[in-house]
C-alpha cells in the first residue's frame, strides 16, 4: 500500500471537478513537478469541516504548543485538502492569506474577538486553546466537496504538507 502523502497526490492528479476554477487550479498537478503553491493535509471535526464547505467559516485557525506546521508554513494560494478526522478526504479549498502568532493573553483575546465569528468558534473553543502559545490564522476560499478518497494516514497530527513534487509529507518541529 502507497503512502498516504503519495495517495494524495495520486488522487489529486485524476481528479475530476465540476468547477473551472479547481480545473485551472489543479493543471500545474497534472503537467508539472514544479508547483506554484504547496499542498497541505489537514484534519477535521465536525461542525467545522462543514461549515468550511459550506462557506460558513472562513478563518481556519490551528493552535499549538509548540511551532509546527502549519505555523510558518503556510501561504496564499497554497491548497488544503480536507479530511474527516477518521474518514475520507472529502474537500478542498485555497489559503488567501495567513498570521502567524505568538500568543500571550492579549494576543488570544484580540484574535477571539476579531475572528471568533469568521472561526466559527464558541466558548468551548476558546477555553480549549487558553494554554496555547502559537497560532496559525488563514482565510480560506473556493471551498468544494470532491469526491471522497481514502488515505492511510494512522499517526495523530492534524496538519502536514505534503511535498507536490516527490509525494512526500513533511511534518517538522522547528524553532
Amino acid at each position: 500500500m502507497a503512502d498516504w502523502h503519495v495517495q494524495c497526490m495520486a488522487a489529486l492528479r485524476g481528479l475530476a471537478v465540476d468547477s473551472q476554477f479547481w480545473d485551472d487550479r489543479l493543471a500545474p498537478l497534472r503537467t508539472s513537478n514544479e508547483f506554484p503553491f504547496r499542498v497541505h493535509l489537514a484534519i477535521f471535526v465536525e461542525p467545522f469541516l462543514t461549515f468550511i464547505l459550506q462557506g460558513r467559516k472562513t478563518i481556519e485557525s490551528r493552535f499549538s504548543l509548540v511551532k509546527c506546521a502549519p505555523y510558518d508554513r503556510v501561504s496564499s494560494d497554497d491548497l488544503i485538502l480536507l479530511k474527516r478526522a477518521a474518514g475520507p478526504v472529502v474537500g478542498l479549498c485555497r489559503v488567501t492569506s495567513a498570521w502567524f502568532y505568538e500568543l500571550d493573553d492579549n494576543s488570544l483575546r484580540q484574535i477571539r474577538d476579531r475572528f471568533a465569528s469568521a472561526i466559527c468558534a464558541d466558548d468551548h473553543f476558546w477555553d480549549a486553546r487558553s494554554a496555547c502559545s502559537y497560532a496559525t490564522l488563514m482565510t480560506v476560499s473556493d471551498p468544494i466537496e470532491i469526491p471522497h478518497f481514502h488515505v492511510s494516514k494512522r499517526d495523530r497530527r492534524g496538519w502536514a504538507i505534503v511535498n507536490p513534487s516527490t509525494g512526500t509529507a513533511t511534518c517538522e518541529l522547528f524553532r
